[in-house]
C-alpha cells in the first residue's frame, strides 16, 4: 500500500487534539456557557413580581398509586395550605391503586376532597388526562403524593395566572436528604439549585420550556391531553407554549422532596424521566422550527439535546486526551478523568459520601450521564414507560 495514502502519527494527534477541543467547548457550554448567555440576556429584563392576592378557583391533582402509608398525610398537608377553602378542590388520582389507598381516601369527610379511581392502571400522565375532564377549577395544579408543599405555595403559583397570557406556572423542587445516606444525595440537591437557576433566568428572558413534576400547574383552557407514554411536566408546557402562551417559574411556591436513597433507584427513575422526555421533545416537532420558535428551539437544543449527548462528549475526551497523554498538559487532564471516575466507581462499591459528601458529585454525575445513555438506546428500541413504580420504606 502506497505509504502517502496512509495519516500520518502528526495528523492523527492534530484530529484528536481538534476532537478534544470541541467535545470541551461543548461540555463547557452545556453546563457553564448556556447559563451564562441566558445570566447576560436576562439582564436586559425585569419582570415586576405579582403579590399573591389573586385567587382563581384550583383543581389539585395527586397522581398516586398504592399509597396507603403515605396519602393521609398528603391530604392532610394540602387541606392545610394557606388557599381559600371555596376556591380549591383536591383530587386524589388512584391509578389502579390495590392496597388501601382509595379507602383512606374516602375516609376523609371534608368535601373538598374527591376520590378519582383510574382502572385499568396506564400510569401518571392517563391519570392526569382523567382526572382533568373531572375537574372543575380554571386552574389546574399538580401534584404528587409524596411531595410537601409550601404553606403559601398555592398562593404564589395562582397569582401568576393574573396575566392572562400566562398559561402554566412551575413551582419550584427542594431536594432534601433527611438522613444522609444518599450516595447520590449532595449530587441531586446541587443538580436542582443549579436546575432551578436557569429556570428562573429562562422565565425572565420570557418562558421556561418544562415544568417541576410535582409541583407545577396549567390554566385548564389550554390543557392538551397527553399519550401516556408522554413525560407531562416536560410536554404539556410546551403545548402550552404552542398555543401562544407563556410558562413561568416562581420560586416563591416551594415543593420538598427526599432525595432517593440509592443509586439504582436514581438511574432507574432517571432513565424512565429521560427515555419519557426524549419521546415528549419528538412528540412537539414544530418546535424545533427556528424560524417559528426561535427562542424555545435555542432552549429545547441547548438544554436538553446537547445535554443528553453529554456522553459522548465525555469518552471523545477521555480517549483523545489518552491519545495526546504524551504530552504534560494532556496527559494531566487524562489522570484528572480517570481519578474522577475512579471516585464514582468507588462511591458505588463503598459508602465513601459517609464521609466526604462531595464524592456523591462524581457519582451523581456519572449517573445522570450514564442514564441518557440507556434512555437513548430504549428509545430507539421503541421502549415505552407509560407506569411507574414508586419506591417507598
Amino acid at each position: 500500500m502506497n505509504a502517502s495514502w496512509m495519516p500520518s502519527s502528526v495528523s492523527l494527534l492534530h484530529a484528536a487534539e481538534v476532537a478534544l477541543w470541541v467535545a470541551a467547548g461543548l461540555l463547557f457550554y452545556v453546563y457553564a456557557g448556556y447559563p451564562l448567555l441566558l445570566a447576560v440576556l436576562a439582564a436586559f429584563f425585569r419582570r415586576r413580581r405579582p403579590e399573591p392576592d389573586y385567587l382563581p378557583t384550583l383543581s389539585i391533582l395527586i397522581a398516586a398509586h398504592n399509597e396507603e402509608h403515605g396519602i393521609a398525610r398528603k391530604l392532610d398537608q394540602t387541606l392545610a395550605l394557606d388557599y381559600p377553602a371555596d376556591k380549591m378542590e383536591i383530587l386524589v388520582l388512584s391509578d389502579g391503586s390495590t392496597d388501601r389507598t382509595d379507602e383512606i381516601v374516602r375516609s376523609f369527610t371534608d368535601p373538598r376532597v374527591r376520590l378519582v379511581h383510574v382502572e385499568p392502571r396506564r400510569g401518571k400522565t392517563n391519570a392526569q388526562n382523567f382526572g382533568v375532564r373531572q375537574a372543575h377549577g380554571e386552574v389546574l395544579v399538580f401534584s404528587d403524593a409524596t411531595t410537601v408543599y409550601h404553606p403559601q405555595a398555592l398562593r404564589y403559583l395562582a397569582c401568576n395566572y393574573q396575566d392572562p397570557w400566562v398559561g402554566a406556572v412551575s413551582g419550584r423542587y427542594q431536594y432534601f436528604d433527611p438522613a444522609g445516606n444518599s450516595p447520590t444525595g449532595l449530587g441531586t440537591v446541587a443538580f436542582w439549585n443549579y436546575e432551578n437557576l436557569i429556570k428562573t433566568l429562562q422565565s425572565r428572558i420570557r418562558t421556561i420550556t418544562g415544568c417541576c413534576g410535582c409541583i407545577y400547574s396549567v390554566r385548564r383552557s389550554v390543557y392538551t391531553e397527553l399519550a401516556p407514554e408522554i413525560i407531562s411536566d416536560l410536554v404539556q408546557p410546551l403545548w402550552v407554549i404552542q398555543k401562544g402562551y407563556r410558562v413561568v417559574f416562581e420560586d416563591r411556591a416551594l415543593a420538598y422532596e427526599e432525595t432517593t436513597q440509592s443509586t439504582a433507584e436514581e438511574f432507574s427513575m432517571r432513565v424512565r424521566v429521560v427515555t419519557r422526555a426524549m419521546r415528549g421533545l419528538l412528540s412537539v416537532p414544530d418546535l424545533f422550527k427556528p424560524w417559528k420558535h426561535t427562542w424555545v428551539t435555542f432552549q429545547l437544543v441547548s438544554h436538553k439535546v446537547l445535554r443528553w449527548l453529554v456522553a459522548l462528549y465525555l469518552v471523545i475526551l477521555l480517549a483523545a486526551s489518552a491519545a495526546l497523554a504524551g504530552q504534560p498538559f494532556y496527559r494531566v487532564l487524562f489522570l484528572l478523568q480517570l481519578a474522577f471516575y475512579l471516585a464514582a466507581l468507588l462511591s458505588i462499591a463503598l459508602p465513601l459520601h459517609l464521609r466526604w459528601k462531595l464524592l456523591g458529585i462524581p457519582l451523581y454525575f456519572c449517573t445522570l450521564n450514564a442514564a441518557a445513555v440507556l434512555s437513548l438506546i430504549e428509545l430507539l428500541r421503541g421502549k415505552k414507560y407509560t407506569i411507574w413504580q414508586p419506591v417507598r420504606k
